[in-house]
């Protein structure tokens, strides 16, 4: 899949994006579930034309979103793969990351140095993503790591 096929596929899943009810638990009150799926009446699989999917599908992009305080960045991380494919036990390289700021530790959790996991290792699939924030004087450098591909 070319870059140009990555975009298209990117903007396919943006147009669609509607955002899940996040958990009303007691114990979950405070968090926030930011996973997000896509609807379209043309099934992913129908799409796919080329290869299995690869970790180029699995998308990262990170914003900062205020500057005043501690500057907060919000992170989406979204499975670009037209297939019918689900990337599951997703870790990215994360260095010492944490925030002023909790983040869901189903959604985005450092396990050790350099490993973080996503989803709770549950698959992310495809056409969907994961969106959250976190609060720290300085924007971690998040990358992919691994991922078990379908």
């Amino acid at each position: 899949m070319n870059s140009l096929h990555v975009v298209i596929a990117f903007i396919i899943v943006l147009s669609h994006v509607q955002f899940l009810p996040a958990s009303s638990s007691s114990s979950d009150k405070y968090l926030h579930s930011n996973i997000i799926t896509t609807t379209s009446d043309v099934k992913p699989q129908e799409l796919h034309k080329g290869p299995s999917c690869t970790s180029r599908d699995l998308s990262i992009g990170q914003i900062t979103q205020s500057q005043h305080g501690i500057p907060v960045y919000t992170v989406q991380i979204v499975n670009t793969c037209l297939s019918n494919c689900g990337f599951s036990n997703i870790h990215f390289h994360c260095g010492a990351f944490a925030s002023a700021k909790l983040v869901n530790p189903k959604v985005f959790k450092r396990l050790s140095y350099d490993d973080c996991l996503v989803n709770n290792g549950q698959p992310l699939k495809p056409s969907q993503a994961i969106i959250f924030s976190y609060s720290n004087t300085f924007k971690y450098p998040i990358s992919f790591k691994d991922a078990t591909f379908c």
